[in-house]
C-alpha cells in the first residue's frame, strides 16, 4: 500500500489538503501534465471544449462515481470512480497509472476553483507520491457562475463562500455573517447538516433582516431544475435536519442571498 493510500485526513486539526493545493502556483514547464478538470454542472453543453479534450484524450479518468457518470459517454479511458471511503484507494491507482506513463484526468463538479480544492489537492498528493505529475487545473462552469447571472448578483459585490467541503467551517460562516446585507451572498450549502434553511437561520442569529430576498437555485441546466423564490426568513423554517428526507431542498443547490 502507498502512503497516498495509506494516508488519512483528519479535517478537524489539519492537514487540508486544499492547503496543499494551493500552497504554490502550477508549474509552467510541464509537458505531459495530469489534468483536473471541472465538468461544470453536469450538463454537457457547459463542459468547455478543452475540458472535455482533456477527457476524451485520457487513457484513464478518475473522480467521484456522481460526477464521472457525466461524462462516461464522452471517452474511452478506463473509469476509476470513488466514494469518500475508498478515495484514498483509488486515487493511489490512478497515480500510479499516471506514473507508468499513461494519461490521467480527473474531474471535478463545477469549476474546481469554487469548490474542489479537497479533492484536487488529494489528486496532487497521490501523483506526487507516486512521482509523476504536475497537475494543471481547466476549470470549468459551475452552478455558482450560473445562480449569479440568474439572480443578477455581479461577482464583484458579492460574497462567495463555499460550505460544500469537509472540516471546521466556523471563519467560513463569519464570513456569511459579516457580509450580509452589504453584499450579496452566493453559498454552497453542504448536504445535509449546513443546508439553505440552515443557512438562513445562522444569518437571522447573527441579526440579518429577515426580509432580505432569498433564493435556492437546484439542478442548474438540467431538465429538472428549479428556483425557489422567498426571504430568509421564509427559507429559515427549513432549518433543522441532518438528512435528504428532512429539507425540501437538493444536495445540488445554490443559495443566494440578496443585499438591501
Amino acid at each position: 500500500m502507498s502512503d497516498a493510500e495509506s494516508e488519512e485526513y483528519d479535517l478537524d486539526s489539519g492537514p487540508d489538503p486544499a492547503d496543499f493545493a494551493a500552497s504554490a502556483p502550477e508549474a509552467a514547464d510541464a509537458d505531459e501534465p495530469i489534468h483536473a478538470v471541472g465538468i461544470g454542472p453536469g450538463n454537457p453543453e457547459f463542459l468547455t471544449p478543452r475540458g472535455r479534450r482533456a477527457v476524451a484524450d485520457a487513457d484513464v479518468v478518475v473522480g467521484f462515481e456522481t460526477v464521472v457518470e457525466f461524462v462516461a459517454d464522452l471517452t474511452d479511458a478506463d473509469l476509476l470512480t470513488c466514494g469518500y471511503r475508498d478515495e484514498g484507494e483509488t486515487l493511489a491507482r490512478f497515480a500510479e497509472r499516471v506514473a507508468d506513463g499513461e494519461t490521467g484526468t480527473a474531474v471535478l463538479m463545477g469549476d474546481p476553483n469554487h469548490s474542489g480544492y479537497q479533492f484536487l489537492g488529494k489528486v496532487e498528493r497521490a501523483v506526487e507520491n507516486e512521482g509523476a505529475g504536475p497537475v494543471r487545473v481547466i476549470p470549468g462552469i459551475s452552478a455558482l457562475q450560473v445562480a449569479a447571472s440568474m439572480a443578477r448578483t455581479p461577482m464583484e459585490d458579492s460574497e462567495f463562500v463555499t460550505l460544500h467541503k469537509s472540516g471546521d467551517l466556523s471563519a467560513d460562516l463569519d464570513r456569511l455573517r459579516d457580509a450580509v446585507g452589504e453584499r450579496h451572498l452566493l453559498v454552497l450549502p453542504r448536504p445535509y447538516d449546513l443546508m439553505p434553511g440552515d443557512v438562513a437561520a445562522e444569518l437571522l442569529d447573527a441579526g440579518a433582516p429577515d426580509d432580505l430576498d432569498a433564493l435556492v437555485l437546484e439542478r442548474l441546466t438540467h431538465e429538472d431544475e428549479s428556483i425557489t423564490r422567498t426571504t430568509l426568513g421564509g427559507l429559515a423554517d427549513h432549518a433543522g435536519g441532518d438528512g435528504s428526507e428532512e429539507t425540501p431542498f437538493s444536495d445540488l443547490s445554490v443559495l443566494v442571498v440578496r443585499r438591501t
